[in-house]
């Protein structure tokens, strides 16, 4: 693991909010707002970017929590900023505060944390589950 990020570090992403995004289920579309799941999509990817910074070649990050408080909905075409900052940055855990703002609007803030691990315990981890 390379030591290129501290705590208080920040990420910045912006997106639009695209069809894809919006709430829709098996039975059809709920709304026109960016669905929370989406937004969870988006989060962990933004969060994952001090993760591709400090990982190796053979290591890899794995996701352990995804906490969101969604505050107010993003249409469809609004961007999204989310910013993320470091919070937490001991031995393979990474830790990620998050805040998402359509212009000055809060829509969400959580947090989302990641570990990043030897490739090869991450394939072994799998084999064991598959075997059962």
């Amino acid at each position: 693991m390379k030591a290129v990020h501290q705590t208080g570090d920040v990420i910045r992403m912006d997106k639009v909010v695209e069809t894809a995004d919006l709430a829709t289920f098996e039975t059809g579309n709920v709304h026109s707002f960016y669905g929370t799941f989406a937004l969870g999509r988006d989060v962990e990817w933004a969060c994952r970017q001090f993760v591709l910074n400090m990982k190796n070649e053979d290591e890899e990050g794995i996701g352990t929590f995804l906490n969101i408080s969604h505050k107010s909905p993003a249409m469809l075409g609004e961007t999204v900023s989310i910013t993320t900052t470091l919070i937490k940055l001991e031995g393979n855990t990474v830790d990620c505060g998050f805040e998402v703002y359509v212009g000055e609007r809060l829509v969400a803030e959580g947090t989302q944390g990641q570990k990043i691990l030897k490739k090869e315990k991450v394939a072994r981890l799998i084999e064991s589950l598959i075997r059962g």
